[in-house]
């Protein structure tokens, strides 16, 4: 890996070592600079859950992606870097129920301690979590809760509600290629019926959701619709993402074996 194209591509300098504070400036800066976004799924583009491909598409490219691309790659930063990581499958909380096994990837750290770390779910929290804490923990985003629960998983509560729940079986990144598939062409997914591309910002998070345009600073909650040519260009920016045109919601599932480009 290019370590050096990475740091620059999240405005991060070469840390001196593997440490707690470094960990907390390397997923603030990932965050800051690298969308969570599914456009992916409806232009269409093969997703590749190969670090030279994920590589390829972040940093070269300049895009983003989901969970299983954005913790992937920062997981082979991070060892490049000297930190312990283990991969983690999650089962993430919707609709007042829990999803499937591998649903999400997040990341552990050890280091004097175990930290959660987690720069592809969306508006999450902005620094790393003690995983060993049982008290609430204080995060611009909000406050979150790492608790224990029946069958040795570890429950990620977000503002009280529940977020995910956290395996801790290690795994590798293949293992979640199964449900990437899905999630990327099953008419079920949530990611084949929204288009969604968001980014933290300094003063809070800026989102293009289908056709508006979410943009909140300090707290302060600003809304409004774009036509497809202010979709082109707020991806350009606001993301950073050069695209011909607005990714729209495609028809899932496709006739026969999908029609990726080659």
């Amino acid at each position: 890996m290019d370590v050096d194209a990475y740091l620059a591509r999240i405005g991060a300098r070469q840390p001196a070592a593997p440490t707690a504070e470094t960990l907390r400036d390397l997923h603030e800066a990932h965050q800051l600079a690298v969308p969570f976004e599914n456009l992916s799924v409806h232009l269409p583009e093969r997703i590749v859950l190969d670090e030279d491909a994920l590589f390829d598409k972040i940093v070269r490219r300049h895009r983003g992606g989901f969970c299983y691309e954005l913790n992937g790659l920062f997981a082979a930063l991070l060892r490049e870097l000297g930190f312990r990581v283990t991969l983690l499958s999650a089962r993430v909380h919707g609709g007042g129920r829990w999803g499937a096994p591998f649903d999400h990837l997040a990341l552990r750290v050890d280091l004097d301690e175990p930290w959660l770390a987690d720069v592809g779910f969306g508006r999450f929290a902005r620094h790393p979590l003690r995983l060993a804490g049982c008290e609430p923990q204080a995060d611009r985003e909000g406050e979150f809760l790492v608790l224990d629960v029946p069958g040795g998983d570890l429950e990620i509560r977000m503002n009280g509600e529940p977020a995910y729940r956290l395996e801790q079986r290690p795994r590798e990144l293949a293992d979640f290629g199964p449900t990437c598939w899905w999630q990327a062409t099953s008419p079920d997914s949530h990611f084949t019926q929204n288009v969604v591309c968001t980014i933290a910002t300094p003063s809070g998070r800026i989102t293009l959701a289908g056709d508006q345009l979410i943009e909140t600073v300090d707290g302060e909650r600003a809304e409004r619709d774009l036509t497809a040519a202010e979709k082109v260009e707020a991806y350009r920016a606001h993301f950073g993402i050069d695209v011909n045109e607005a990714p729209v919601p495609g028809s899932f599932p496709a006739p026969g074996p999908r029609p990726f480009p080659n």
